[in-house]
């Protein structure tokens, strides 16, 4: 019996054939592809969702001379577009205050200027998914004593600088040992991580709290029973008023920031945001407390000053429950307002 050879059958086997001959050559096409890109050290990953260091090593210490350098020429000279750039968040606003202030005070630089050295200078780099990327060092300054610089570096994309959003001081010893896998990289905990006392993306509405009512989240210390007691003797002195609002600050530059610590817990770098107003009693004035006060001063003042404040925290954050110690505080006056 002969073969049926009617054009209909011969149309659909050469149209399988054509189809088996096309995905061949996709399939050649994608593997050449592959190996190209392999070869050439271009892959293409999805960053928001691979959990991948936030930065090389050699990154993150090209970023901190970096910001040595501009942040000693911006000093010198006391102008703040030199480092504003590398810059952002708390530590931002601090020193673009504290540089207008010496620019008014001083418009032809500083003349006290003594150039900021960093040394023993160790990075701890988190792998996470996404943006922003961060990372944190920890290194020995020349103008704070033994104090240890605790500096956290951000960007929020690949064509952008490196900027610190936060400086605080800590007391040797102070930093924890942080938890890190097999090839030195650490763990980011996230913003709302219940594995932690309290949540990192909480802790600045809660010491803002904490600040105004007291309570029992905080381990007692200089950033919490002490503050509280020093502010309740400032509060009424004879023929001055002082009241303070004290207020969280969670978006942006400000976000919170936390590293998994060796014993489960997280070392949490935070803002606060804060007003003080003096009010003198009737009859009298108030008096500025400074010329670099003065310099940030808007209206006159007479009856009253408020000072405004931005303050960037780091906090240790036990493991499951426990109090939250408050290990350095660095608070920067940002303006005043006279009345």
């Amino acid at each position: 019996m002969s073969r049926d050879r009617s054009p209909r059958r011969l149309r659909r086997r050469d149209r399988k054939a054509l189809l088996r001959r096309r995905g061949r050559n996709a399939f050649a096409a994608a593997s050449l592809t592959a190996l190209s890109l392999t070869a050439s050290g271009c892959v293409v990953v999805h960053g928001e969702r691979e959990m991948l260091p936030s930065a090389t090593r050699a990154e993150a210490t090209q970023a901190v001379t970096a910001f040595t350098t501009a942040y000693n020429k911006a000093d010198k000279a006391y102008d703040n577009s030199l480092d504003a750039p590398y810059l952002t968040g708390p530590f931002g606003d601090i020193t673009a205050a504290r540089l207008k202030a010496g620019h008014t005070n001083s418009p032809s630089g500083n003349p006290n200027h003594v150039p900021l050295k960093l040394s023993d200078v160790k990075i701890t780099i988190p792998r996470k998914p996404g943006w922003p990327r961060w990372f944190v060092a920890d290194a020995q300054g020349n103008k704070t004593g033994k104090a240890r610089w605790l500096m956290v570096f951000t960007r929020g994309d690949l064509g952008a600088h490196w900027r610190v959003a936060y400086v605080t001081l800590v007391a040797p010893g102070a930093v924890p040992q942080f938890r890190t896998d097999k090839d030195g990289w650490a763990e980011a905990v996230p913003a709302d991580s219940t594995q932690v006392a309290v949540a990192p993306g909480k802790l600045s509405e809660d010491y803002a709290t904490y600040l105004k009512k007291g309570g029992p989240g905080f381990a007692d210390g200089q950033y919490t029973s002490a503050e509280r007691a020093d502010r309740a003797k400032r509060a009424r002195k004879p023929g001055l008023v002082t009241q303070f609002i004290d207020r969280p600050l969670t978006s942006g530059g400000y976000a919170p920031l936390a590293l998994r610590t060796a014993d489960g817990g997280a070392l949490v770098f935070f803002t606060t945001h804060h007003y003080e107003k003096q009010t003198a009693a009737t009859g009298t004035t108030v008096a500025v407390p400074n010329k670099d006060v003065q310099a940030l001063t808007q209206g006159e003042v007479k009856q009253s000053l408020t000072l405004e404040f931005m303050s960037a925290e780091v906090a240790l954050d036990p493991a499951g429950n426990g109090k939250v110690s408050v290990l350095g505080r660095v608070p920067g006056l940002t303006s005043a307002q006279g009345e």
